[in-house]
């Protein structure tokens, strides 16, 4: 862990630094930071530890470049970063560091977020019980963290069913919208759609945005066994490439 810090002041030094590395910021090296997050990701959903071992050490490094930045402004470096964590870690388990018990992992998950509401209370943080939840989070992941926020204070359905009657409530007000053909309006009732069925995949306890990526996988790969039909001259036409779909899809289900 010395090493890599040593290298990325060394990286950072004013007089014989990399000139690219010298220009960056903490807003341009974000995205960075969010595409390496997406890649560890990426090797879990593949099954590849050898590019998790890679992907966790770039996504690592990206946490030290921002460390150094933020010492070289006399802000905070990585130690601090490293022992605020550890701090924050024991205080939010008190079942294994302290005398507390909890039944379950569902337990431990609303133990957790109330010593959380608990700290930014006493840091004098808003009080908006869905103020930090952040923006810059793929929005599907942050609609189903604003739906559990709001389902803590009990503003939810008691069960699915009512989650799915929403989703028909919106598709139909989704259908008006197209009907009348303001785009605004389709926009925003799209958007409804979308955030409905984020709140049923809660209720389901089905992760969102995991499903849709294995969505697209899927699509892909089905995709991918269109085309190839296409190539050796199995048909062209959109009845050729759904009957090849077809047989994409019964091929997963058989496998």
């Amino acid at each position: 862990m010395n090493e890599l810090l040593e290298i990325m002041a060394r990286l950072r030094d004013p007089a014989r630094g990399c000139p690219w590395d010298l220009q960056q910021t903490f807003a341009t090296i974000a995205p960075y930071t969010l595409e390496e997050a997406y890649e560890v990701a990426d090797a879990i959903e593949r099954g590849d530890l050898g590019a998790l071992e890679e992907e966790l050490g770039d996504l690592l490094l990206q946490v030290v470049f921002h460390a150094q930045i933020a010492r070289e402004q006399g802000a905070f470096d990585f130690e601090r970063v490293a022992r605020g964590i550890s701090a924050k870690m024991v205080r939010r388990h008190p079942h294994v560091f302290a005398d507390e018990t909890v039944a379950s992992a569902a337990a431990q998950s609303d133990r957790w977020e109330e010593i959380k509401a608990a700290e930014k209370a006493a840091a004098g943080a808003p009080k908006g019980l869905l103020e930090d939840v952040a923006l810059a989070l793929p929005a599907l992941t942050r609609a189903a963290k604003l739906g559990r926020r709001a389902a803590r204070i009990g503003f939810d359905w008691p069960d699915a069913g009512g989650a799915r009657a929403k989703v028909n409530e919106e598709l139909a007000e989704l259908d008006e919208a197209v009907a009348s053909g303001d785009r605004t309006r389709i926009s925003a009732e799209f958007g409804d759609v979308l955030l409905a069925l984020s709140n049923l995949s809660r209720h389901l306890e089905v992760d969102a945005e995991g499903a849709l990526r294995a969505a697209n996988a899927r699509f892909s790969a089905r995709f991918g066994h269109v085309e190839r039909e296409v190539a050796a001259g199995r048909g062209a036409t959109l009845e050729a490439m759904e009957r090849h779909w077809q047989a994409a899809k019964a091929a997963e289900r058989d496998g």
